[in-house]
């Protein structure tokens, strides 16, 4: 099993953490994981990317060219990793952001996931990030739902520790709509 994606999206997004939150849960399933972190020259705001590669096997480099996923939660985003997605890999959209329209990479599937409507149904935008890593998971099965969710406390800092119910609902959230589509 080999997997690797790359999120990207402007800095406050929460692309980061989404991809802490999926390598911590590849190692709560006991396999080789890399992450690596790439911010623009701003934070907030500005652009932020990361990779993430899971693996049975050793992991040769944390870069990735041609990644099998890649998550897109802005239009630069889209422009600058679409194109990179490997044939029949798959490209995850924040549809808040990127109209359908402006999607259009042939063979590659693309899952145009609402992200903020589906945050704002549990009552905060700022859970988007875990919406779209939930469909991503859910999508893609790299990990089970269980060791996402079970990774939460080892990748919140644990000031935030309270909010971990509501980003298991929002994992969910992004998850069951995956089912649904």
């Amino acid at each position: 099993m080999y997997f690797d994606c790359i999120i990207s999206g402007f800095g406050g997004q929460g692309v980061m953490l989404a991809g802490n939150i999926l390598a911590y849960a590849g190692m709560c399933e006991n396999k080789n994981v890399t992450y690596m972190p790439v911010y623009g020259v701003e934070m907030r705001g500005g652009t932020a990317n990361c990779t993430v590669v899971i693996s049975d096997k050793e992991i040769g480099s944390p870069i990735i060219q041609k990644p099998i996923c890649s998550i897109v939660m802005n239009r630069p985003s889209l422009e600058k990793f679409g194109p990179r997605v490997k044939q029949n890999g798959i490209l995850i959209v924040n549809a808040s952001l990127i109209p359908k329209e402006d999607v259009n990479f042939p063979n590659v599937e693309c899952i145009m996931v609402p992200a903020r409507e589906l945050a704002m149904e549990i009552g905060n935008e700022k859970l988007l990030n875990m919406i779209i890593l939930g469909a991503t998971v859910q999508k893609t099965k790299v990990v089970s739902m269980d060791s996402l969710i079970g990774s939460l406390p080892s990748a919140l800092d644990p000031r935030y520790h309270h909010l971990i119910d509501i980003n298991v609902e929002a994992l969910q959230q992004g998850a069951a709509f995956i089912d649904q589509h």
